[in-house]
């Protein structure tokens, strides 16, 4: 009796059975179809946030109320199931039309996040270049109000001064990096140039180290744009140094008065003795003066091969210099410059 029962119940089950696993089937095909579906509600590109220790489970809310998903415990069990669970990142996100809940996903796990732009001039100081990293609206401030010496303690570089040892260049970051992750990035930057020039440097230089090196190449991008005139800056400082002449370089100077430059460089400036007035002592300063590019760094450790001892500004204000081997033909250029100077006031050109 009991198995004739269980006869007539078996096909009823099976037909259960059969009917749960169609309904799991088709609930499963339902998820594959909504997460390869691009996001109805992602119209025009947005911006959304994965706070820093955020949970999958959170984002999914936050991701509901922002209105940009309307399945989030689906796209929960996915990323569960997926085992990404604990591997989203976090960041700034830019969201466009046609991103899919997966593509979602795969987004926030590989940490493509949004990279803002931050460029650091040749030529800047440090203390220019820490003001504007500083001053960037996306950029964690750490180091605020900080002296070098303690600045520098803090980037975990001793008690090094810290001009020029940053390279100027375009950083590319995301939202709430620091001003000292910025910094350790400059400089491991300039370590590397600077390694790699003073490797590749001429024989017989007059330059004891690579932070000589990286000294003259300051001077050099100070005193000169024009790429193709700074090997020849760098041959005549390199001139000089060998002939125990002082090298005279007005940036220099400017560098030592400090906040008490007031943008005209007097005579009187040139003879008041700082560890920086290359009129007044030998040598090159004793540390850099500018943050050096890659083509200050090059000349410095490959200057031009040239008898030029002297140079002077052409004053057209193109940037440009007159070069001469000895002083009469030096004096003759200053003269042409100050000629060239009073030709462009009576043109109104400067």
């Amino acid at each position: 009796m009991a198995r004739t029962r269980l006869k007539r119940l078996l096909p009823g089950f099976a037909a259960l059975a059969l009917a749960g696993l169609a309904a799991w089937l088709g609930w499963q095909q339902y998820e594959r179809q909504w997460l390869q579906a691009p996001l109805a509600s992602l119209t025009e590109p947005v911006t959304f946030e994965v706070p820093r220790g955020a949970s999958l489970a959170s984002v999914a809310r936050e991701l509901e109320k922002a209105g940009l998903i309307d399945r989030p415990r689906t796209w929960l069990r996915h990323g569960v199931r997926a085992g990404l669970a604990t591997r989203i990142q976090a960041g700034e996100y830019r969201l466009v039309p046609g991103t899919t809940p997966g593509m979602l996903l795969d987004q926030f796990v590989a940490g493509d996040v949004v990279l803002h732009m931050l460029t650091v001039p040749e030529g800047w100081t440090f203390r220019q270049a820490l003001a504007a990293i500083q001053a960037h609206p996306e950029v964690s401030v750490e180091l605020r109000d900080l002296a070098d010496a303690e600045l520098m303690g803090r980037l975990g570089l001793g008690t090094q001064d810290p001009e020029g040892l940053f390279f100027p260049d375009t950083y590319r970051f995301p939202r709430g990096t620091s001003d000292r992750v910025l910094l350790m990035q400059a400089h491991a930057r300039l370590q590397a140039e600077l390694d790699d020039a003073w490797t590749k440097r001429s024989p017989d230089l007059p330059l004891a180290s690579a932070y000589e090196a990286l000294i003259l190449a300051s001077l050099v991008e100070k005193e000169t744009a024009a790429s193709d005139e700074r090997p020849l800056i760098a041959g005549v400082f390199v001139n000089r140094l060998r002939r125990g002449m002082r090298l005279q370089t007005d940036p220099s100077v400017i560098y030592g008065l400090g906040a008490a430059f007031d943008g005209n460089l007097r005579r009187r400036d040139l003879v008041e003795d700082t560890p920086y007035n290359s009129y007044t002592r030998a040598g090159l300063p004793p540390t850099p003066i500018a943050l050096v590019g890659r083509q200050a760094l090059d000349a410095a450790t490959r200057p031009a091969t040239t008898r030029a001892l002297y140079f002077v500004a052409t004053g057209r204000g193109d940037g440009r210099h007159f070069f001469a081997e000895t002083l009469i033909e030096h004096n003759a250029n200053v003269s042409r410059h100050l000629a060239n100077l009073r030709a462009g006031r009576v043109n109104g050109v400067r």
